[in-house]
């Protein structure tokens, strides 16, 4: 199916729209909360601090706030979960030289940030035919690649015309336009749980939900990696706007990737289709070793995007398979959570190497990162359903 006539059915685009608005606040903290920090006077050691629970107050919330939509609805947690975030950057905003007022804003709005990634994916195959199905979730990865650029030019733009504070409000006010967008919306207002098992566990039950969810972890770790890497790289080679015109290009790779990978049905299956992504890009980051000249350098960051945005695609469709009955949002929830706990590791993995050896020895990391999630592939693959690409058949209830 092409795009044009997904977006032409009910609710695609409104939805779609509704989310990347709502879930820019996650692009934007990445840059906002440091710059008003700092404008505040905090120290870096503050700002990492205040970082990092963000990340971990995030990383806790989603799956939480994931069993609560598998339990209770969509609408009576995306809701009070976005009025919460808000308060959250609304604290940061109005006492950003607090520490005490900081850790409890960043908290807060770490952990209530609304599930907007998974409560879209899994009304993914109740609105889209199944022919359809891999260009939703292509459309997904891209907009996921949108809300990276977008944001931190949005911070840029309230810096330039105001304060880093003026972004904390603009984030605050654009989650709580996002969600209302999506929670009003039809499909959401009517969606009800389903019948799950009680268990514990959860969604990671499921043995192959769990290796497709252990292996992203590496795959968490390059990318983390790559993003000091190349701030370092920045810093050594003459580069026009450094680390984020080399950012920008990797995120444009993965942009042509999700759509290409989305235009068409592809031969094979979908576990065959994420193991070549990986090894390519694997080899791509292995180029890094060699720590290459600019022009190489953005053929590697197109290269890597291309093959990375896809590989996302297929992880939604096999979680949204793989994931036990009644707990998809919750599976989707970990899929976001374990992405980010490799990317902070290889961070600081990656961070720690290049002070002490340099960038070459730091890309190491990025490919032990590809190879550790092709390995857990392999070596689980037996758990993991041969799915064609499209995904599971549904028929559509909007259509």
């Amino acid at each position: 199916m092409g795009y044009f006539a997904l977006l032409r059915l009910p609710f695609i685009a409104r939805l779609l729209s509704g989310s990347l608005v709502g879930r820019l606040p996650g692009g934007m903290s990445i840059l906002m909360i440091p710059l008003a920090l700092r404008r505040s006077g905090m120290d870096y050691g503050f700002v990492g601090i205040a970082s990092g629970a963000l990340a971990v107050s995030t990383a806790i919330g989603g799956p939480v706030l994931g069993r609560l939509v598998d339990r209770v609805g969509q609408v009576r947690v995306l809701v009070p979960a976005a009025a919460a975030s808000g308060v959250g950057f609304a604290i940061l905003a109005v006492a950003p030289g607090n520490r005490l007022s900081v850790l409890v804003g960043v908290v807060l709005a770490g952990a209530a940030a609304p599930p907007l990634e998974p409560c879209i994916r899994i009304l993914w195959p109740s609105l889209v035919p199944a022919e359809g199905l891999a260009s939703a979730y292509s459309l997904d990865s891209a907009a996921q690649e949108l809300i990276f650029v977008s944001g931190p030019l949005v911070v840029a733009g309230c810096v330039a015309w105001a304060a880093p504070v003026a972004a904390l409000w603009l984030g605050a006010a654009l989650g709580a336009v996002g969600v209302l967008v999506v929670a009003t919306s039809k499909p959401v207002r009517e969606w009800r749980p389903e019948v799950r098992e009680a268990h514990w566990l959860g969604p990671l039950r499921s043995p192959g939900l769990v290796v497709l969810l252990t292996s992203l972890i590496g795959l968490g770790i390059a990318i983390g990696t790559l993003n000091v890497v190349l701030v370092d790289y920045a810093e050594h080679h003459k580069f026009p706007g450094g680390a984020g015109t080399l950012m920008a290009i990797n995120a444009f790779g993965s942009l042509i990737g999700a759509l290409v990978y989305g235009a068409r049905k592809w031969p094979g299956t979908a576990t065959g289709h994420l193991l070549t992504l990986r090894v390519g890009l694997g080899a791509a980051y292995a180029l890094l070793l060699l720590v290459p000249a600019p022009p190489l350098m953005v053929a590697i960051m197109v290269v890597s995007g291309v093959c990375f945005a896809p590989s996302l695609t297929v992880l939604f469709m096999l979680t949204g398979e793989l994931a036990p009955a009644g707990t998809a949002t919750e599976a989707f929830a970990w899929l976001i959570t374990l992405f980010n706990v490799g990317a902070a590791a290889g961070a600081a993995i990656s961070g720690f190497v290049i002070a002490h050896a340099g960038l070459s020895p730091a890309a190491v990391t990025a490919v032990a990162g590809i190879a550790a999630a092709v390995l857990v592939q392999l070596a689980g693959r037996r758990y993991l359903h041969q799915s064609e690409p499209e995904g599971p058949v549904e028929t559509p209830v909007y259509a």
